[in-house]
């Protein structure tokens, strides 16, 4: 194990001036991410990374730095991350433009503590994702975050003002506005994630867990565990179809998945009624039964997803990262959440990638911005690569 090492770059700019006409003449400045100041690129992106990419606090990373003879006080480091959340601001937007193009999306949102005068404020970290992977898409995935201080519903009309397709989420009211058939630019198709139904009936039937609970648990549910056990077998079927197209996704949910469905549907509507509501079997089939139609679209659509597990990953950082960190800054946290998630849905080195982008932005003409996202900057870098895959700006309005 080599320790790592500091080094400090002092630059000397020479005056020259000409006897003959008196002229005077200096080398440029260096590029400075922050202006006057001190910190270069590669020392930034190691600051972002590890506070948004490995959850260590700022004040961690300055006691580390000051056990190494490194003095970066904490307010030093914090107004570092605010001015680079602002350079870096571009390329979200850019991310956000292709995200808002896609025909499917994911999204959810989770709570986070958010700043807030003389106090901190339960806020939300809203996420949407766009992955066509698993459908054998070839576009680029990518992941967007948005931060409020609350969970109403306008917040998602904002974020979503400019899509149009299949949304995969849970059954949150504040997207109901979304649905309208009048709304422009167009509707929004709901699909509801599998994932979510099963996992209620899973913690009806989950036999180990209900032994820890001791005597005071409630009983193992039969109907739990056979509804359990029948949407596991869907869950089976998309597995096998995991990175085919669409139009033979859609052909083997017709014929495996929809006689699956069907029977589902029957069983379960045929014991719910002699259910009383207040059962909690009942209340899972309730949330099924109720939202039918949007459970079902699978069959008839082979760009639904069957969960929306893609968005719920994205947002494990910040659920593992809030329990070491006393509150969020809002939306630079977005912005750095949302540039460091898509790299790495793109298999890139985040903290490789923002040290190159920082360092070479401010030289950046605005045309040629899209250069330097993470899917461009990967195949820029791959062995034996002649040329960029480039995602054109005009594809993404």
């Amino acid at each position: 194990m080599i320790p790592r090492q500091w080094k400090v770059v002092q630059t000397v700019r020479e005056r020259f001036s000409c006897r003959a006409c008196e002229a005077v003449t200096q080398p440029p400045a260096p590029f400075h991410v922050i202006p006057r100041g001190h910190a270069g690129p590669n020392l930034l992106a190691m600051v972002l990374f590890e506070k948004f990419g490995q959850h260590q606090p700022l004040n961690r990373q300055s006691e580390r730095h000051a056990r190494e003879g490194i003095d970066l006080p904490l307010s030093t480091l914090a107004d570092h991350v605010g001015a680079c959340a602002a350079a870096l601001r571009p390329l979200h937007d850019l991310i956000e433009r292709h995200i808002m193009a896609a025909a499917r999306l994911h999204g959810d949102d989770t709570t986070v503590p958010i700043l807030a005068k003389g106090k901190t404020d339960t806020g939300r970290a809203w996420v949407h994702v766009r992955d066509d992977r698993p459908f054998g898409g070839t576009d680029p995935p990518a992941v967007l975050f948005r931060a409020s201080r609350d969970r109403s519903g306008d917040h998602p009309q904002e974020h979503l003002m400019r899509f149009a397709g299949i949304l995969q989420a849970d059954a949150y009211a504040g997207y109901n506005r979304l649905l309208a058939p009048d709304r422009h630019p167009g509707p929004v198709i709901e699909a509801l994630c599998w994932a979510h139904a099963r996992r209620k009936f899973f913690e009806l039937a989950d036999i180990a867990a209900n032994r820890r609970r001791g005597r005071n648990a409630a009983p193992i549910s039969p109907l739990s565990f056979e509804a359990f056990t029948c949407i596991d077998a869907l869950f089976d079927i998309e597995r096998e179809i995991n990175g085919v197209g669409t139009d033979q996704r859609r052909a083997v949910r017709q014929e495996r998945s929809a006689p699956l469905v069907a029977e589902l549907e029957v069983w379960m509507r045929e014991h719910r009624a002699r259910l009383s509501r207040h059962a909690p079997v009942a209340q899972a089939m309730d949330y099924m039964l109720r939202r039918w139609d949007s459970f079902s679209r699978i069959l008839d659509d082979g760009r639904v997803c069957l969960t929306n597990n893609a968005a719920e990953r994205a947002l494990r950082g910040i659920t593992l990262g809030r329990k070491a960190w006393l509150f969020a800054g809002s939306e630079r946290a977005a912005v750095m959440y949302s540039l460091i998630g898509t790299a790495q849905l793109n298999d890139i080195d985040p903290q490789a990638w923002l040290a190159d982008v920082l360092a070479r932005i401010a030289d950046t003409p605005q045309n040629r911005l899209h250069e330097l996202l993470p899917w461009n900057w990967h195949a820029a870098r791959e062995p034996g690569t002649r040329g960029m895959r480039h995602v054109s700006i005009g594809s993404l309005a």
